[in-house]
């Protein structure tokens, strides 16, 4: 672990205010805030600024929530993230990804066909950080052009969530 959660007695004012952009007052503080948090908080300006940016993602996106973590989920696999891929299993399960949504996922397979642009528009956006034309036009047919922005960004934002999460040696959380 190179960045070990905060520890307890340094949580401070800086560090409520960064969390209290995404969690209610009960959450903040370091029993019931997640591993992550509890990492990104050793930078609590930079916390705060990226989860008003990740709220917006996982709470006001224009995307339909499934599809939303069913995109998260491909990252996570293509990224080899065991924490990211457990945290979004369980949300896209309450989304209503099933088992063998999550399952096709690993595979790169999905059986509804817009299932299978939305894991050809990751693919193509980690190989080549660019969409085709082809998967841009067939995501447009369900997606209007916010959503496809909101789209870009969630992937590029889990991708950054990804990489913090294995570089910093984000432990997965114990279950209570």
């Amino acid at each position: 672990m190179r960045v070990p959660p905060l520890p307890a007695d340094q949580w401070d004012d800086a560090v409520d205010r960064a969390l209290a952009v995404m969690l209610p007052q009960e959450r903040r503080n370091p029993q019931n805030a997640s591993n992550i948090l509890g990492t990104f908080v050793n930078h609590p300006d930079l916390t705060k600024e990226f989860l008003r940016f990740n709220t917006h993602l996982l709470f006001n996106s224009t995307l339909p929530p499934r599809l939303r973590e069913l995109a998260i989920l491909r990252v996570a696999h293509r990224t080899d993230s065991a924490y990211e891929w457990m945290q979004h299993v369980k949300l896209g399960l309450r989304e209503g990804l099933t088992d063998e949504d999550i399952a096709g996922v690993q595979r790169g397979e999905a059986g509804d066909p817009f299932d299978r642009t939305v894991l050809t528009a990751v693919d193509e956006l980690l190989a080549s950080y660019n969409m085709s034309d082809a998967t841009w036009a067939a995501l447009g047919e369900r997606f209007d052009k916010r959503q496809r922005m909101d789209f870009v960004f969630t992937v590029g934002c889990y991708v950054t969530v990804s990489m913090a999460l294995k570089t910093f040696g984000v432990e997965l959380e114990q279950e209570r």
